[in-house]
C-alpha cells in the first residue's frame, strides 16, 4: 500500500510539473501575441480553488491533478463581442497562432536542457561500467569480451557510466548488424564486434546488458533480505526482512547473487531454504513463481536486498562550469528527442514491439522508483518525460499540437485555412488515433501487472 500511494504521489507530481509547464509556454506566448486567455487550469473537473488577474484571466486549480489546460477567446467556440474581437486566437495571423501552438512543446524541451544543466553544473557521480561477468554462449561471449574491461564507448560514441551504456544500446533496439564495442583491458584499448539480428524486436521490457550476456561488475553483497512483497512467494514461504540465506538444496549461499541465481533456474520448483534469523537456524519451502524474460523463463520470489556501497575507485565524478552544463543539457535533449524519434520510427515499421508502449501505471511506477532513488533521479526522470511529451505533441496529428501546426502550415502555404468539414474529419481521425494508442498503453499496463 505504501509503495502504490508513493506510486501515485509521484505520478501526481510528474504530470502536474510537466503539463503546468507545457501550457505555461501557451498561455505566455498567447499573452505576448495579444490573444485574451479567458482561464488557466491546473487539473481538469471541478475548480478547488480560482482567482483572477489584472487581464481578468481565471487561474484554476481543479479536482483532478493529472493535466490541465489553457482557454483562450475564440470565435470559433463561441461568439465573441465586437470590442474584444482583436484578442480572439481565431483572428490573429497564421504566423502568431503556429508560435502559441508551439510554445507547450517548446517550454518541455525548455525545461529540460534546464533540468539537465542543473544536474551537470551541480556534479554527476557515474559507476565506471566495468564488465563483471560475461555469460558463456551469449553474443559477448562470442565476440570474446573480456571481464574486468571498461566499456569506453558505444557504436564510436563515448561513454562515462552505466546509463550512457544503456542509452547506447536501447538505440540499437531492433537492429540487424553490428554492435561495437570499444573496452579499455590490460592497459590497452580494444574494440570488439557483436553481431546482432533483430535485436530485441520481441521484447516486452528490453533489458540490453543481459540480452548481450554483460553483467555489470557490484560489489559483493551478503544474501540479507532487505524486504519481502505482498503475497510473494517469500511471502508465502515465511521469509522476513533481515533473514540471512545460507544454504539452498544444500548449496552454500555466500553472496546474494548465488541467491539469485539459484532462485533464477528453479521457476516452479520446490527449494529447501536454511536461513539464520536472530541466530537461529531455520528451514523453509520456497517455490518461485515463473516470469516470461528475454533470457526465457525464470524464478521470481519478491525480496529484495540493500543496496551496496561502491568503492570509490569504481566511480566517476565530474562537475561542469555553466556554459559547459548548459551545451551538456541542450546534448542531453537533442539526444533524447533523436531516441525517441528513432524508436517511434522502428515501432512503426515493426522492428520494436508496440507492447513497450507504456500508460499512466507505468508511468507511475517509473516515477516512484525515480522518487525513491532520490532528487537526482527524480529530476533526470522528469527531463526524459518531458521531452516525450514535446515529441509526441509535436506529432502531426489533429488534436495535438503537432496537428494544429499541420493546419496552420497549411493555411500559410495555401493562403487560406482549411475547411471546417476538412478540420473536423481531421480531428475525429485524430482523436480514434489518440484513443487507440491510449488503450494499447493501458492494456499493456495491466499486462505487465
Amino acid at each position: 500500500m505504501a509503495d502504490l500511494i508513493q506510486n501515485v504521489l509521484a505520478l501526481v507530481v510528474t504530470l502536474g510539473v510537466l503539463v503546468t509547464i507545457h501550457e505555461f509556454g501557451h498561455f505566455w506566448v498567447a499573452r505576448r501575441c495579444g490573444v485574451k486567455v479567458l482561464r488557466f487550469s491546473v487539473g481538469f473537473g471541478k475548480p478547488l480553488k480560482i482567482w483572477k488577474d489584472r487581464h481578468d484571466t481565471e487561474f484554476a486549480i481543479a479536482i483532478l491533478p493529472l493535466g490541465g489546460y489553457v482557454k483562450m477567446l475564440d470565435g470559433r467556440e463561441a461568439e465573441v463581442p465586437e470590442a474584444l474581437k482583436a484578442q480572439a486566437f481565431d483572428q490573429k495571423p497564421v504566423g502568431q497562432r503556429m508560435a502559441i501552438a508551439a510554445a507547450g512543446p517548446i517550454a518541455n524541451f525548455l525545461f529540460a536542457i534546464a533540468a539537465y544543466a542543473i544536474l551537470l553544473f551541480v556534479g554527476v557521480t557515474t559507476v565506471i561500467p566495468i564488465v563483471g561477468d560475461v555469460k558463456p554462449g551469449s553474443v559477448a561471449a562470442d565476440a570474446g569480451l573480456p571481464v574486468d574491461s571498461e566499456i569506453l564507448a558505444v557504436d564510436g560514441e563515448t561513454v562515462s557510466g552505466w546509463a550512457d551504456v544503456n542509452f547506447q544500446l536501447v538505440e540499437r533496439i531492433g537492429d540487424t548488424g553490428s554492435l561495437s564495442l570499444t573496452v579499455l583491458t590490460g592497459g590497452q584499448q580494444k574494440v570488439f564486434d557483436l553481431s546482432v539480428e533483430s535485436w530485441l524486436s520481441d521484447a516486452v521490457e528490453p533489458n540490453p546488458l543481459r540480452a548481450l550476456g554483460i553483467e555489470p561488475w557490484r560489489p559483493d553483497i551478503r544474501p540479507v533480505v532487505l524486504e519481502v512483497m505482498p503475497d510473494s512467494p517469500a511471502e508465502r514461504a515465511g521469509l522476513m526482512s533481515g533473514d540471512l540465506i545460507t544454504r539452498i538444496n544444500a548449496v552454500d549461499i555466500r553472496l546474494w547473487r548465488d541467491f539469485v541465481d539459484q532462485v533464477s533456474e528453479a521457476p516452479g520448483q520446490v527449494l529447501q531454504v536454511e536461513l539464520s534469523r536472530e541466530g537461529q537456524i531455520r528451514q523453509v519451502e520456497l517455490t518461485p513463481e515463473s516470469r516470461e524474460t528475454e533470457a526465457g523463463v525464470r524464478g521470481f520470489v519478491g525480496v529484495s536486498v540493500s543496496s551496496p556501497e561502491w568503492p570509490e575507485t569504481h566511480q566517476r565524478v565530474r562537475e561542469y562550469g555553466p556554459l559547459e552544463a548548459l551545451w551538456g543539457g541542450l546534448g542531453k535533449t537533442a539526444d533524447m528527442t533523436g531516441m525517441i524519434l528513432s524508436s517511434l520510427k522502428k515501432m512503426l515499421v515493426g522492428l520494436i514491439s508496440v507492447e513497450n508502449l507504456g500508460g499512466p501505471i507505468t508511468i507511475a511506477k517509473a516515477a516512484g522508483t525515480s522518487a525513491e532513488y532520490g532528487i537526482e533521479s527524480f529530476l533526470t526522470f522528469l527531463a526524459q518525460l518531458s521531452v516525450m511529451l514535446a515529441v509526441l505533441n509535436l506529432l502531426p496529428i489533429p488534436v495535438l499540437d503537432g496537428g494544429h501546426l499541420l493546419y496552420y502550415s497549411i493555411e500559410w502555404i495555401r493562403g487560406k485555412p482549411i475547411s471546417e468539414a476538412g478540420q473536423v474529419l481531421g480531428l475525429k481521425i485524430g482523436m480514434v488515433l489518440l484513443a487507440g494508442v491510449m488503450a494499447l498503453a493501458i492494456v499493456n499496463d495491466f499486462a505487465r501487472l
